[in-house]
């Protein structure tokens, strides 16, 4: 499930690309895939574990020689308001559905930032305003919950927060539309509630269209991304300050 369009990204070969707070590694895998060298940030150690299997998985499924993912992608355990890493280390950067989950929002773009080389690509998503605020309306526990979202963006302050930590936006489009009412869903039924019939059945839907079973799908989610993507993905260019003749 890629939230990103990588195009955005410029040519990734050799590339150097941190991917913070990288889950399940899926945007870490496809950067790899294309050719960058990718290192993951994560706290959880059950996450290194599945983006490890992740690429390992992919290599397979792609037909693709042992190691030609997986050797690309290095995993560091760390906080990503205090990233172990030289300043202008990195030539783009992702944070994907991260800044709704921490308090220090500003502090992670602040830390972004620094070890962004002067015109690297950074591209962050964060949930959309309607379908979170309807999603939190729904249910408590969806964002009560110990790690949840604690904040709803709208775009407005989404480029205002990356503009101030030195980021010039220069893009952003809507992903995953089918997801929101998935979620919806969910928080009717109870969000740890995956047998309810209606939760489950749509489900298989999703998985159908990740799998590219259904191309009906996904046709019908590009269609439908503008008005109702789960997703905000922004793109942002790291810029200099000219008049002091150093990063901003």
């Amino acid at each position: 499930m890629i939230t990103f369009d990588f195009d955005r990204l410029g040519d990734l070969g050799g590339r150097r690309l941190l991917d913070v707070g990288a889950g399940g590694g899926r945007h870490a895998v496809e950067a790899a895939r294309k050719g960058a060298l990718v290192t993951c940030v994560e706290l959880s150690p059950e996450a290194i574990s599945e983006i490890r299997v992740a690429a390992l998985a992919a290599e397979e499924l792609l037909g693709l020689r042992q190691g030609e993912i997986h050797q690309r992608i290095s995993v560091v355990r760390a906080d990503a308001r205090a990233l172990p890493f030289a300043s202008g280390t990195f030539d783009a950067l992702i944070a994907s559905e991260v800044l709704e989950h921490v308090g220090e929002d500003g502090e992670v773009l602040a830390e972004l930032a620094r070890v962004a080389r002067p015109g690297a690509v950074l591209a962050v998503s964060v949930p959309r305003f309607v379908p979170e605020v309807v999603s939190w309306l729904l249910s408590l526990a969806y964002h009560d919950a110990e790690g949840g979202h604690i904040r709803i963006y709208r775009r407005a302050r989404l480029d205002a927060l990356v503009s101030r930590s030195g980021f010039r936006p220069v893009g952003t489009h809507h992903s995953h539309a089918l997801h929101t009412p998935y979620w919806w869903l969910k928080c009717v039924a109870g969000v740890d509630n995956d047998s309810a019939p209606p939760v489950a059945a749509y489900h298989k839907l999703l998985v159908a269209q990740m799998m590219g079973e259904a191309p009906e799908l996904e046709r019908l989610e590009a269609w439908l991304n503008p008005w109702l993507g789960k997703s905000l993905a922004l793109y942002a260019e790291r810029v200099v300050d000219r008049e002091v003749g150093r990063i901003a």
